[in-house]
């Protein structure tokens, strides 16, 4: 459950999203009403929308962990391995995409994605193959997503379920 914001980091998120600008050729999104800082806001159920399934997945949900379990000591087979270093954000996430479409066709149920650590622990694909994974186009292949186990390189590398691939 998250936590409320606090006014001062209101506040300062105000001033961090007051710099952002929309692309080129972007509508730039509706301003919402200020907000007086005295009160926390309310929100009103009855405005709330469904989420569409076309919209942005907020992020995959973690493998269940007795499938993780399994993955980890090998009794579910890991399908296929990609390996993802030295390529270029771009690069890395065409190849990641035509991996797991491919995984997905031929049936496989894991995959295992090497991202590495990067220079000091924050590198920039480990960073990004979550959110990549997380896309709406990817939610008809992508079941969850685990950091792997040590063996299989840990904080480096993490296994993708995939989905049943329906019959017919």
């Amino acid at each position: 459950m998250k936590r409320p914001l606090k006014p001062e980091e209101l506040r300062i998120w105000s001033l961090v999203a007051a710099t952002v600008h929309p692309l080129p050729g972007k509508a730039t999104p509706k301003r919402p009403a200020p907000q007086t800082l005295d009160a926390p806001a309310r929100i009103d159920p009855k405005t709330l929308k469904a989420r569409s399934p076309e919209s942005a997945r907020e992020g995959v949900d973690d493998i269940e962990p007795n499938r993780k379990t399994r993955i980890a000591r090998e009794r579910d087979p890991i399908g296929a391995r990609i390996d993802l270093h030295g390529m270029i954000q771009d690069r890395a996430r065409a190849a990641l995409e035509a991996f797991l479409g491919r995984a997905w066709d031929e049936g496989y149920r894991a995959v295992l994605v090497i991202t590495g650590k990067g220079v000091q622990g924050d590198g920039v694909l480990r960073r990004q193959a979550p959110e990549w994974l997380a896309a709406s186009h990817l939610a008809h292949i992508v079941a969850g997503v685990s950091e792997a186990h040590r063996r299989h390189g840990g904080a480096g590398a993490l296994y993708v379920a995939l989905k049943r691939k329906p019959r017919g």
